[in-house]
């Protein structure tokens, strides 16, 4: 059965194009839910900014990441992405691996 910490592995492999590291990393995965017996995936998740020119891109990497997790696990029917504003994103959510990278100390 699919659960929360292969979801977010799966979602280290969405790049933001524009920053060059992954959304979970940045910090801009707030929520991962694993409902129904592993048959749906629910991610709260935001951008850098609402104006993210890569937004879309971002969003449907993040649907198809999760869903090449029915490779292995079957009964994964639905991944639901929520685009949330609140809180509303800041460098301070960043790993510190992502800040060192970025050069954010």
């Amino acid at each position: 059965m699919v659960n929360e910490d292969m979801v977010r592995a799966a979602l280290k492999n969405v790049i933001d194009p524009e920053i060059g590291l992954d959304i979970v990393n940045l910090g801009l995965v707030y929520r991962v839910d694993v409902l129904e017996e592993g048959g749906l995936v629910d991610v709260d998740m935001t951008l850098t900014t609402p104006a993210c020119p890569a937004g879309p891109q971002i969003l449907d990497s993040a649907k198809r990441e999760i869903m090449a997790l029915k490779d292995v696990y079957q009964n994964l029917e639905n991944v639901r992405i929520n685009l949330v504003w609140t809180p509303f994103w800041n460098p301070s959510m960043m790993t510190e691996e992502a800040r060192d990278e970025l050069g954010f100390y």
